[in-house]
């Protein structure tokens, strides 16, 4: 959340005269995004066939050399639920297993306290099996095992579980080091995800993981440099999603209640990305006109709440701070929500003053629950930082360094405020990076890139 709340205060310090607004209320017709346990139509057969079965048996594991993915390699980002389980089909995947597929990985991009190793913290091993690689944040690491698994002249081309695993953590890793343009070169090879290969020939249960479809949608959009692939591919998956929660529904099985409220969440969270992908076609009134037209779906009360925040972060774009606060008021984000884009509008304002006693207010709240957010605390000290206060905001970020909180946006700030604040800035910035080495590995990620330290 904090880069994104960055973003949406860096664009929207000014008000402007009119906000992009919907006039026409909300029609009471069922879309593509809305839950239903009816299923929408599909128009193609091979759409159709998708759904044949009701619950596939999960399949086992054929023994190949990829075992050094010893164990289901946990999603970076994304909260959902694997969808794996689709029987084990005699498919060839070679041709997602071609060498030429793979970029290599420069290791220059990155600080060398991170390259070398520090005494007592070593680098991982060649053959640190990629579960633990991830476990460490060791995600450039990760995305080269699973390359060099993926072209192993012994791998199983036939065994699409764990090749299409492997190139799920090769993408999602190559994302996670700054790396989104190789991601985006590479995730073509995967060509159409829609297409009837992907479909199993006896059940029609998808064979892609869901979190591997998600990640596809947005980095084939900009391999191919169309965006408007992406929205169209979320509706396409919000067919999906629809279609598994009418199953659900029908299903008397015990953890149906279950199943319909993760396929809700999902088809909550296209929504929203649907909603992205119109704001990166530059189609703002697109965007509010889109987030205007969804409701909860049955997602719970925290897709509600993200939802919320997400229309608010666009009023913020585009500078109209009181629909911002209406669209997470009367408890719509929560009190949390409230009181964030609250402190938001207000940095939008000018107001920098009012904004820095909220966040101060919401930190001291937040530290009497054990919270520690790391966005309130950047936003803190960017506040002291337009007060004048620089030392103090100097303080602030580092303290959220010393805390274990190391995003590119905090590191990159306090690289920005190392710069305002002497001409010897890029020894503290090189002694930043040292500093940064020198932490225990997290699954939050432990390298980083020159980028975060503006070196």
């Amino acid at each position: 959340m904090d880069q994104s709340v960055q973003r949406s205060v860096s664009k929207g310090h000014g008000r402007t005269g009119s906000g992009v607004r919907t006039s026409r209320p909300r029609s009471s017709t069922k879309g593509p995004l809305d839950a239903d346990e009816t299923p929408v139509p599909s128009p193609t057969p091979s759409q159709a066939a998708r759904f044949g079965a009701i619950h596939p048996q999960p399949s086992s594991r054929a023994s190949t050399p990829l075992g050094r993915l010893s164990s289901p390699a946990p999603a970076p980002r994304s909260p959902a639920l694997s969808t794996r389980g689709a029987p084990l089909t005699s498919r060839d995947f070679s041709f997602l297993m071609r060498p030429e597929i793979f970029h290599q990985l420069s290791p220059l991009t990155v600080p060398a306290p991170f390259r070398s190793g520090l005494p007592g913290l070593a680098q991982p091993t060649p053959d640190t099996p990629i579960p633990e690689l991830l476990r460490g944040g060791h995600f450039r690491a990760a995305a080269i095992a699973a390359a060099q698994a993926l072209t192993s002249p012994t791998a199983d081309p036939t065994d699409h579980a764990t090749v299409l695993e492997l190139l799920y953590v090769r993408l999602a890793c190559l994302c996670l080091i700054d790396a989104a343009p190789l991601a985006a070169h590479e995730s073509k090879a995967l060509e159409d995800l829609n297409s009837a290969f992907y479909l199993d020939p006896l059940t029609g249960a998808h064979l892609v993981p869901w979190e591997l479809r998600i990640l596809g949608v947005r980095l084939q959009a900009i391999g191919f440099g169309d965006p408007r692939r992406a929205v169209m591919s979320y509706y396409d998956l919000a067919r999906d999603a629809r279609a598994h929660i009418a199953r659900a529904a029908a299903s008397k099985e015990k953890d149906r209640h279950a199943t319909a409220a993760l396929w809700r969440w999902r088809l909550a969270d296209l929504g929203v990305r649907v909603a992205g992908a119109l704001i990166e076609m530059d189609d703002l009134a697109g965007a509010v006109e889109h987030l205007a037209t969804l409701g909860g779906n049955g997602g719970g009360e925290g897709s509600d709440a993200r939802l919320a925040m997400s229309r608010a972060l666009l009023w913020l774009h585009l500078g109209d701070v009181e629909a911002a606060r209406q669209a997470v008021a009367e408890g719509k984000g929560g009190e949390t929500s409230e009181s964030i884009v609250d402190a938001l509008a207000d940095m939008a304002d000018g107001e920098y003053g009012t904004a820095l006693d909220k966040w101060r207010a919401l930190k001291d709240a937040m530290e009497k629950d054990g919270v520690h957010d790391e966005m309130v605390g950047v936003n803190t000290a960017v506040c002291l930082l337009y007060t004048g206060n620089m030392g103090q905001a100097r303080e602030c970020l580092e303290s959220l360094v010393d805390a274990g909180q190391l995003s590119h946006t905090t590191l990159f700030n306090l690289a920005t405020t190392y710069e305002l604040c002497t001409d010897r800035h890029k020894n503290l910035k090189t002694q930043l990076a040292e500093r940064v080495a020198a932490r225990e590995p997290t699954p939050l990620g432990w390298e980083k890139t020159n980028a975060d330290f503006k070196l």
